[in-house]
């Protein structure tokens, strides 16, 4: 007789803010695990509605696919959503399974801007959504320690309730499961030869939390005294991006290449394999899939020495605070891109193929069939 082959997990995700990182993960997802998935997803448009409204249009839209025949073994959602709203109104429909709650960032590590005086009502709703999971996954060591950290101090200011328990009971049923990356296209480049002239990256979001400021005013100084190198500028800009994006299209001008957000992958590609050095000036980041791309197109990475970046790259690619012109200083004097051998180093371990295991692990565990 024929061996019965086991049925795919029927896997419904869940993505109120489908964007970004949070698209490129979920694409992945589909792309590169074993299940049968169904996604209801919102666009990537003003995050904080989002996570105060997203949970019960979430919760109707998953009952009329109960309604409809459907079952799902499993729900993958991530922090955006506000999970314990979201299970309390599905609950009344009479549908309760497992739930694994991905964490790309947390609220509690997110630096606020000094005019936002309702940010601890989002600290509240990943705190409260992580109780309500079934299981919780962050997208890195660092995104963990500080969403628990910020946990407990958010308890403590709790005098007269002690839930101090909590915090390990919350650490009980996390795990890390880094973000895959799909790097076939950018492999599909091939090596490149050294440039004569430094060729730097910036290749992130255009907000204020990317630290945009430090990074210009470090190239405008290098112009000023003449140093030889030549810019290239990605990402995606929103309604309100730092006014010194424009001041640098301006006065360095004629060292640009490329500035502006390329739409098509491909595009995106090309640009990050005709630098040689990439450069992050964050203020906060939980996982660094923007400088994993652009060291697996070759380009050597100069990163801030903390956040989650600590366990993406070695001590030789990091810059203490007020080090960048100094860092930017030690590339330029080896300004080949990295051999085959460094970038395999530093990327391989976070290609989709060898993570794909650890999440079927998780979700045979989210299921009970681990």
């Amino acid at each position: 007789m024929p061996t019965k082959q086991p049925l795919l997990p029927r896997i419904l995700l869940l993505e109120p803010y489908y964007g970004g990182s949070h698209r490129a993960f979920l694409q992945g997802v589909r792309k590169h695990l074993a299940g049968e998935f169904t996604a209801i997803t919102l666009p990537a448009r003003k995050w904080k509605m989002r996570m105060q409204l997203a949970a019960p249009w979430m919760a109707e839209k998953t009952a009329e696919f109960l309604r409809g025949g459907r079952s799902f073994d499993v729900i993958l959602c991530s922090s955006l959503l506000d999970v314990a709203t979201f299970r309390t109104l599905l609950h009344r429909a009479g549908f309760d399974p497992p739930l694994g709650l991905y964490f790309h960032e947390n609220q509690f590590a997110y630096p606020s801007r000094d005019d936002d005086r309702l940010s601890h009502q989002f600290t509240a709703l990943n705190f409260t959504s992580a109780l309500a999971a079934d299981g919780i996954a962050f997208n890195s060591e660092y995104n963990r320690d500080t969403f628990l950290g910020g946990v407990a101090r958010y308890l403590r200011k709790a005098a007269d309730m002690d839930l101090t328990h909590l915090v390990e009971a919350l650490r009980k049923k996390t795990t890390i499961l880094y973000p895959g990356l799909d790097y076939r296209l950018i492999d599909g480049m091939g090596e490149r030869a050294a440039a004569r002239v430094p060729v730097i990256v910036w290749n992130h979001r255009w907000e204020h939390d990317k630290d945009p400021e430090t990074f210009f005013q470090t190239l405008f100084e290098l112009d000023r005294k003449g140093v030889e190198f030549h810019l290239i500028v990605l990402g995606q800009s929103f309604a309100l991006c730092p006014a010194v994006f424009s001041e640098a299209r301006e006065r360095l001008a004629d060292r640009i290449l490329y500035f502006g957000y390329a739409r098509k992958r491909q595009e995106y590609v090309y640009w990050l394999s005709r630098g040689n050095i990439a450069v992050s000036t964050a203020r906060h980041e939980f996982f660094g899939l923007a400088m994993l791309e652009a060291v697996r197109a070759g380009c050597r990475p100069v990163v801030p020495d903390g956040l989650a970046y600590r366990e993406l790259f070695p001590e030789q690619y990091r810059y203490r605070e007020g080090g960048l012109q100094e860092a930017l200083a030690r590339a330029f004097r080896s300004p080949a891109p990295l051999d085959s051998s460094a970038i395999g180093l530093l990327t391989d371990r976070y290609a989709w193929p060898r993570l794909a295991d650890t999440y079927h692990q998780w979700f045979s565990l989210l299921t009970g069939r681990g």
